[in-house]
């Protein structure tokens, strides 16, 4: 299962100028908003989360909240994704990866997860 999503970073910075950290803390967890170093980074990780709903066909709701999503670096700061256990369980997620790239004016990301009941899927 594959997920992406594209924003503009003016966006997010409109939405931090707007409601400071409590815009962060809206869709990242107090690890996350750690690692943001301004609103491009923010903008990449918002792109991760929707990207991930996307990929289990869900969206975010209730199925999916953007806190059943965290997202941490290795040590060489490559993205990764930790999934909650309702995630983990509901979904039958064996692995996930993760890839955030910014151009220009755009944050985007791509979600790939494998799924014991991938091969079901048509």
């Amino acid at each position: 299962m594959i997920g992406i999503d594209l924003i503009k970073i003016s966006r997010m910075g409109r939405f931090m100028e707007r409601f400071g950290d409590k815009a962060l803390y809206k869709f990242l967890s107090k690890d996350e908003v750690s690692l943001v170093k301004n609103y491009k980074t923010a903008s990449g990780f918002w792109a991760a989360k929707e990207a991930c709903s996307k990929a289990l066909g869900v969206g975010i709701g209730s199925e999916c909240s953007f806190h059943d999503i965290v997202i941490y670096k290795t040590k060489n700061g490559a993205p990764k994704l930790k999934l909650s256990q309702k995630l983990l369980n509901n979904f039958n997620i064996l692995d996930s990866s993760l890839s955030i790239t910014h151009d220009g004016e755009y944050a985007i990301a791509v979600v790939a997860i494998e799924s014991a009941a991938s091969d079901k899927i048509q």
